[in-house]
This record gives structure tokens, sequence and C-alpha cells, in this order.
């Protein structure tokens, strides 16, 4: 056997070993390579089997020296592995063993808005991030703004949490509009292990209940509403009402960039205290009214002149090139329209119900949906660009390596309510803290032609841009937000931390659900998720953690369910039970079928009637009371 040290073991333990005087045997070099080897490629649980591979070689030798030899060897590369020595490993870049956590959420961004997705809207910083880190392809939430949030926040399915539907009081436990005693948030346990805790942008489960009473030392955003004007700063509050915020000239104010700037900050003042932080960036973006400085836009009007059918097609063509989705995947049939009696009203509707072919649209429709489109994308690329600068802030501050990164979305692309889009009005006197809360079914649909293309998207323009496109940001799935079916509840989903995974660039084909991510947290963190808080019984996590994922092991068959708005769905394995809200249950083999082509029915009664039963129970559980 050629001399081993002249492989990758650290010279560290070569120089253990000479000053023992003792020489190399290939029993123990095999152990110990084997060990240096297994540290390298990000195994977790380092000191504990490296200790009982001491502990077994030690015994297993006669030779006293050997037995020192061998733990000596170990326990260097135990103090290597946890960067007490660095050679031949990234840097050390925290003074703590937890990690720090950063979640963004994208707000309304469908599963294929996203470059590393497949599509043609510019994300570089995403992409990056992808790139160096995990996607996962079959990720969930739980199909709109309220529900979701509550359960990312609690790890609780969103009736558990009280916000089964929106923000209202509906007198029922799991219709109360807020977050109930009942459960506690991933600032409140992080906190309780030592964490800083900030949040900036959007929250939403909860009109009288803000982030800082929920665990967040600091916040900066709107509490009430699902959406704000991002070129009027009046809607945003800082709490505690007594810390410092930035104040911007006339003209300079956009939320998106305004979130970040109060991140960055909250990121500053936490390194301050020396530990570790956990960040919850909600960006309003890409959620209506949209809204894109003129930068982040450019050159988007003419790739969307083309329209939803090409841009659909090229979208799968990218996503089956990427391996995101199977070489033979189908696109589907344009999307119906969600609310005929809008579209009836608006001049949209169609004969089938469906979204019309874009070339059957007259060129000035269509010159003005193309522009509500690029700024759709112009408002993406603009919280990419934010994302940007926390990711240049966290590498300046050596905090990239041991700082967890996961972004999602909230649910899939909105199609509120018709093709055409509406226009709203703006707030004439807002209050602080306080977003955009009216409905949108009975706003007008303003047609702009010439010189108006240029302003949309500016201040004093807050439009939607319709069903059409919302069927094209979530190619290739089926319908949107609001609905269960895969385009309602399927998100991109990016995590990213050098330090707790080898995988990078891969794509994770499991089934998750924002219910996970507080079980994630907790592993990462090493807290303790609570029985009890503030005298009341805490209802147990439902979720996994992400972390096996990330350390490549298999996953489990597991069982996930949605209610919202009386949509219904259970997905067991690789079969899907869903259901319309009053219409009857249809069945999916994701496997084969992720775009729910193929309603299986009435060939397999018996998985319907097994996966109903499974359903019912569930609702039962969870205080669920829509159903049919």
């Amino acid at each position: 056997m050629s001399n081993p040290t002249e492989m990758t073991t650290p010279p560290l333990v070569v120089k253990v070993g000479e000053r023992l005087g003792l020489s190399w045997r290939p029993p123990i070099y095999s152990q110990v390579h084997s060990v240096w080897t297994r540290l390298r490629q990000g195994r977790r649980n380092r000191p504990r089997w490296v200790i009982n591979l001491a502990v077994a070689v030690s015994l297993k030798e006669g030779n006293t020296a050997l037995r020192k030899l061998t733990c000596l060897l170990c326990v260097a590369v135990i103090a290597t592995a946890m960067q007490v020595w660095t050679h031949d490993l990234p840097a050390a870049d925290t003074t703590t063993t937890k990690p720090n956590v950063l979640l963004i959420l994208a707000d309304d961004l469908g599963f294929s808005d996203l470059g590393c997705y497949g599509s043609e809207i510019a994300t570089p910083n995403l992409d990056a991030l992808a790139q160096s880190g995990i996607r996962f392809t079959q990720f969930y939430n739980c199909s709109r703004c309220c529900p979701s949030r509550a359960s990312l926040l609690t790890g609780l399915y969103p009736h558990q949490a009280g916000v089964g539907s929106m923000s209202s009081d509906e007198g029922r436990p799991g219709y109360r509009g807020s977050l109930q005693p009942r459960c506690v948030t991933i600032a409140q346990v992080l906190k309780s292990a030592g964490y800083q805790t900030a949040m900036a942008g959007k929250w939403h489960v909860g009109d009288r209940q803000p982030p800082t009473d929920r665990g967040f030392d600091d916040f900066y955003g709107f509490v009430r509403g699902y959406a704000v004007d991002s070129w009027e700063p009046r809607m945003m509050v800082r709490l505690p009402e007594n810390r410092p915020r930035r104040s911007y000239k006339s003209g300079q104010f956009f939320a998106t960039d305004a979130i970040t700037d109060h991140a960055m900050d909250f990121l500053a003042n936490a390194r301050n205290t020396k530990a570790p932080w956990f960040l919850y960036v909600a960006y309003q973006a890409p959620h209506f009214p949209l809204q894109s400085k003129a930068e982040d836009m450019q050159g988007y009007p003419a790739v969307y002149a083309r329209g939803w059918d090409a841009i659909r097609q090229q979208r799968l063509a990218r996503q089956k090139k990427l391996g995101l989705t199977a070489a033979d995947t189908t696109l589907t049939p344009r999307g119906r329209i969600p609310n005929l009696d809008v579209s009836q009203r608006l001049g949209s509707r169609t004969a089938d119900g469906g979204n019309p072919p874009w070339n059957s649209l007259p060129a000035d429709r269509r010159a003005d949906l193309a522009q509500r489109m690029a700024v759709y994308a112009g408002e993406v690329t603009g919280m990419d660009r934010n994302i940007g600068r926390l990711i240049a802030e966290l590498r300046s501050h050596g905090e990239m390596q041991n700082t967890l990164i996961v972004f999602l979305s909230d649910n899939g692309a909105c199609a509120e309510w018709e093709p055409f889009g509406f226009d709203l009005q703006p707030v004439a006197h807002p209050t602080p803290g306080t977003g955009i809360n009216g409905g949108t079914p009975g706003a007008p649909n303003i047609l702009h032609r010439g010189d108006a293309l240029a302003g949309m998207g500016g201040p004093g323009s807050l439009m939607s841009y319709g069903s059409g496109w919302a069927n094209a940001c979530n190619t290739p799935w089926r319908l949107y937000k609001h609905y269960v079916h895969e385009g309602g509840i399927s998100t991109p989903l990016i995590v990213h931390w050098p330090s707790g995974t080898a995988r990078k660039g891969e794509f994770d084909r499991r089934a998750g659900h924002v219910i996970d991510l507080m079980a994630t947290f907790v592993e990462a963190a090493n807290a303790t998720y609570p029985q009890t808080a503030g005298g009341n019984a805490i209802l147990p996590m439902e979720g996994r953690s992400l972390l096996p994922a990330l350390r490549g092991e298999l996953a489990p068959p597991r069982t996930m369910f949605w209610e919202h708005e009386g949509n219904r769905a259970v997905r067991a394995g690789n079969w899907k039970l869903v259901a319309l809200h009053g219409g009857p249950w249809e069945l999916y083999d994701i496997e084969t079928d992720r775009t729910e082509l193929k309603n299986l029915a009435r060939q397999h009664e018996d998985v319907v009637a097994r996966l109903s039963d499974q359903w019912n129970a569930w609702a039962e559980r969870c205080w669920v009371d829509r159903r049919p």
C-alpha cells in the first residue's frame, strides 16, 4: 500500500502520529480516512459516531500506544470537523454551532416563475442559490396567503392554528382569522433557544396580534391587509414603535427595497448581540397590485408580446431540459376562468369558460395584457435583486456558510378573477401597518392604450394580470391560488445551507409541505418545541424535518391534507384525491400524472373510499368545517 499520508488526510493528524513515533498501519488508516471522507461529505451527528469509532478501534487493538493514537486521531478529526482547526475545510464564519436562519417568502409567485424552475424571468440570485443548494420539486403550500403563513409559522395545519380561511373571525375554532393560543411560532421557539428574531414584510395572520406579540423582537411591514401600494410608504409600520426606522425622500420609496433595507438593519442589530438569528422576510411581491421599478421590467414587454400560449410551451420545454419535470409531461389545457360573472361583466367570457387563445384577442388588448405581465415579471426580478442584496450582506460578514436559507411561495399564481385583470384606485389616507384589504370582484378593468401603457406599474397604477397569465405562471399544472389542485398548492422551494448539506444543484423529489418548516428549524437549531406556552397546551407539530433530505436520506411514505373554501385534497404516497368545492372526488396518480388529466376515481373506487375516510378523519381532528 502506498503511503496513506500522501492522500487527503489532514496534516495535523499526520503530525500527531509522527510526534508519537508510530507508523501508519493500513487498518487504522482506512478507518480514519473513512471518517475524514464522511466528514468532508457533510454528514451530521459527527462527534457521536466518530467517538464510537474511536472506542471500538481502541478496544480491538491490543497495543496501548496504538489505542492512544487512534483516540487522538479521532479527536483531531472531530476538532477539525467542528472547525477548531481549519485546514482543508471552509473557514468557520460563526461563533456558534447553531445556524442562522433566513426564511424568505414570496407572495403569489407561480411554480414556474423562477429561472431555475423554467421561467424566462431574470432571477440570477435565486438561480445561484439553487445551483449551490437543493430544489424541491413536490413541495406544497396551503393555496392562499393566510392559511399558508399560519402553517409555515406554526408547523400545524392552518385550521389547527385558527386560520383555515382568511383574517375574518368566523367564530369557529378552525376559522378565527388569527393565530390561536394553542400554537406557537417559529420565532417563539427559536427565541427560547437563544436566537434573535426579526421580521420584515407581510404578516396577515392576525389583524390585532402583531408579530412582536408572537416572538419577533423587531418588525417592519404591514400587519393588516393582503397587499400594499408599493410606492406608498405610509402603509408600513415599525414595531416596537420606539425603535429606529428608515426614512425615504419623495419618490425614493419602493416596498420591496424598503423591506430589504429594514431586514439588513435587523441583521446588523442581531450581530451586535453575538447570538444566532432568525430573520423572516415576507415580501409583498409579486402580489397585486402589480408594480415595478422601470429598470426591473426593462425588456419584458417585448417578451410577453408573444402571449401566454407561447410562454407556457416555452416554460415546459425548459422544465424538461432542466430535469424538473418528466420528459413525457403534457401541457394542461388552458385554465378555466375562475369567476364567470366577473368575466361576463368585463367582456372576457368565452364559450367554453376557459382562458381565450392569445391570438384570438385584438391587438390593443394583447398590448395591455403584455404590459401587465411585464410589470409582474419586473416585480419578480426586483424581489430577486433584493434577495441578492441580502446574500451579499451575509457574504460580507462571513455568514453564508452557516446560514440556513429557505425560499418559497405562499400559494400558486393568482387568477383573480378572469383573463383581463382589474385596476384599483390608490388608498387616499393610508394607516400605518394597514395595507389594502378590500374585495376585488367588482373592480373595473382599464384597457390601456398608447402612451398609457408606459405608466402601468408606476406610481398611481394598481392592477392585476388576470387568469391567462396566472395559468402560464403555474406551468404545467392545473388551476391557481384558492384551489388545491397542483397549480394552487405547488411552490418552488430552494434550500441552501453549505454547513448542513453536501448536496449542490440537485433536485429533491420527495413530497413536502409548509408544515415541515417548523420541524426543520427546530432540529437545525437544536431547539425544544414546547408542550405548553403561556399556560396553554400547545398542539404537537404536524410536519417532518427536511434535514434528512439535506443528508440525502430516503423519505418514508406520508399523507398530507388540504381544505380551503371547500376545495379539498389528500395525498397519500403517489395517490392524490382532490375535489373542487361542491364537486365529486377526483383521483390521480401523481407519479405518472401530476398534471391531473387522467381521473382514475371510477377505476379505483376502493382507493377513493379509503382516502376519503382519511380526509374526513383529518377534518374532524383539525376543526375543518367546510365539507361537501
